[in-house]
């Protein structure tokens, strides 16, 4: 017990403030199932859900009494603790998604070094693309008032967009849709600032640096879908999760 209670009050002292030990090793998890999205592995999703349960008690914790009555943590964003939930769902789904993609993209290539281990992406098309737009407008605005009702910190919209675009880009990793990580660039946009606000500066932090790691991603993503069309001229095609 004096672990957990150790655990869930540990601070690190950064520049005459201080983080939360929990937010730091939540993001670093967060970090390593994004290295493994890039990769295209199935053991990102797992990580990630490890990652999602630590977080989940550092944006939550104002809310049921787990942090400070001040400073770090003591500000609750209902959206950042909602997707959290919302990722272990998502990324349970995910989980199977690309563990069957996997076996049948191996399957179909035999033993073809390149196919080994990952799944292969796909574009995800005009009609996709229209209604992850459309649902990202849509359901920021929709849950926008629920939070405000809930008492999210302002401004509460882009506690819905992160919540929202996390929720579409987590949607469509697990579809195997390159587009997902421009999804991610928006929601970096607008969640880095409204973290650094609410004084979660290891996350936004970490969001900062995930706006350029996920344009990174996009383009390996793209070069790897061709890789795959080449290969599918002259071998059967890799199947897509």
């Amino acid at each position: 017990m004096d672990f957990i209670q150790w655990l869930l009050s540990a601070q690190i002292p950064v520049a005459g403030s201080a983080l939360l030990l929990r937010e730091v090793v939540g993001n670093a998890f967060g970090l390593a199932s994004a290295l493994g999205g890039m990769a295209r592995r199935v053991w990102a999703w797992p990580v990630g859900i490890a990652g999602n349960l630590i977080l989940l008690t550092v944006f939550a914790g104002a809310a049921v009494g787990l942090a400070p009555e001040s400073g770090v943590g003591s500000v609750a964003l209902f959206g950042q603790a909602g997707r959290q939930v919302m990722f272990l769902a998502v990324s349970s789904y995910g989980w199977v998604q690309w563990h069957r993609g996997r076996s049948a993209s191996q399957g179909a290539a035999g033993d073809h070094p390149a196919s080994s281990g990952a799944i292969a992406p796909r574009w995800a098309g005009r009609r996709s693309r229209f209604g992850l737009a459309l649902a990202m407008v849509a359901g920021t605005a929709a849950l926008t008032p629920l939070f405000s009702a809930l008492g999210s910190y302002p401004p509460v919209w882009a506690d819905a967009w992160t919540f929202m675009g996390s929720l579409l880009a987590t949607y469509g990793m697990a579809r195997g849709w390159t587009e997902f990580w421009l999804i991610w660039v928006a929601v970096d946009l607008v969640g880095v600032p409204l973290l650094f606000s609410a004084g979660y500066v290891a996350s936004a932090v970490m969001y900062g640096f995930y706006g350029a790691f996920t344009l990174i991603g996009f383009f390996v993503w793209a070069r790897a879908h061709r890789q795959t069309l080449r290969r599918a001229a002259g071998e059967p095609a890799a199947v897509a999760a």
